[in-house]
């Protein structure tokens, strides 16, 4: 089966199925050999740009053609049997209304998956989805009962925690935004308590007092497609806000950096991986510590 994924977590997921993609997104990275398929989209906003920049492009492309474009020719030469897409975020990745229309425009007979995730159930939906698709629904199985096998393990040592503090995670730092949709109930799952956000909401800009006035005593900063490296060159966008360092978080030393890029802001398989950082970063003498390519202390990142 030829198979191309328009999102990073799809290309995460079919791989992990066994399954090599013929094509895939502009931002595919991981496994490693993803990065060498063919790019069937292109952005329209430059993603080595700061956080603030970023926002403006963003909201230029959308008022223009989108912010991202597919690439009908590369589409077409690869002749796809399944194209897997997302309806989560425009801005995340392309969206599923246009991958239809580039496929019925150019009168291929392919099937479009629309993955649709905001939950950890929605996560795991989707790899069953994804296997049945592409004719691997055992090793869906598999992979499903693995992750919830971990997650089942992560909600058992939280709930030996004494404390569920409250904690913050920002998914953009110009403006600031607070994360929703799987967070909140992942950072429910590890121990502590997300009072800024519901579960499965979108993730939405929110006004700096009101981080100031619900006062996390755990923050987290996993801005959307910013890896640990993008993230310390933007950090004086949350850094430089007036009582950022009266925070609770900040003055007791429990404020991080995390990997949105690869983890945070994935929705794939590695979304437990996230779950397991954020519960380190949480309860840190109940679970190991994440390794520092994906969580540092945000005082190091400053420094």
């Amino acid at each position: 089966m030829r198979v191309v994924t328009l999102l990073p977590s799809a290309t995460e997921t079919v791989y992990a199925l066994g399954v090599e993609p013929v094509g895939v997104s502009h931002e595919c990275d991981y496994p490693p050999a993803a990065r060498e398929k063919p790019s069937v989209n292109r952005s329209r906003v430059d993603p080595t740009a700061s956080s603030g920049e970023i926002n403006e492009q963003v909201a230029a492309a959308e008022e223009g053609d989108g912010v991202y474009a597919v690439d009908r020719g590369t589409l077409a030469e690869l002749d796809p049997d399944l194209v897997v897409t997302q309806g989560v975020c425009d801005v995340c990745a392309v969206d599923h209304v246009q991958v239809a229309e580039a496929v019925a425009d150019l009168g291929l007979d392919a099937e479009v998956l629309t993955l649709d995730v905001h939950s950890l159930a929605d996560l795991f939906d989707s790899i069953h989805r994804v296997g049945a698709a592409v004719g691997r629904a055992d090793r869906a199985a598999e992979l499903v009962a693995d992750l919830r096998d971990r997650v089942a393990a992560v909600e058992t040592t939280a709930a030996r925690a004494e404390t569920r503090p409250r904690v913050a995670v920002l998914d953009w730092l110009d403006p600031v935004m607070v994360a929703g949709h799987w967070v909140p109930e992942m950072v429910a799952t590890a121990g502590g308590t997300y009072g800024m956000e519901a579960a499965g909401a979108h993730s939405r800009p929110r006004e700096w007092a009101e981080v100031c006035e619900y006062d996390p005593e755990v923050l987290v900063a996993a801005p959307c497609g910013f890896d640990v490296a993008q993230t310390r060159e933007n950090i004086s966008d949350l850094t430089d806000r007036p009582g950022f360092d009266d925070l609770t978080a900040v003055r007791e030393g429990r404020a991080y950096v995390l990997d949105g890029h690869h983890y945070v802001n994935r929705s794939g398989p590695r979304l437990v991986d996230t779950l397991e950082f954020l519960a380190a970063l949480v309860h840190p003498t109940l679970f190991e510590t994440p390794p520092p390519d994906a969580a540092v202390e945000l005082g190091t990142v400053r420094a």
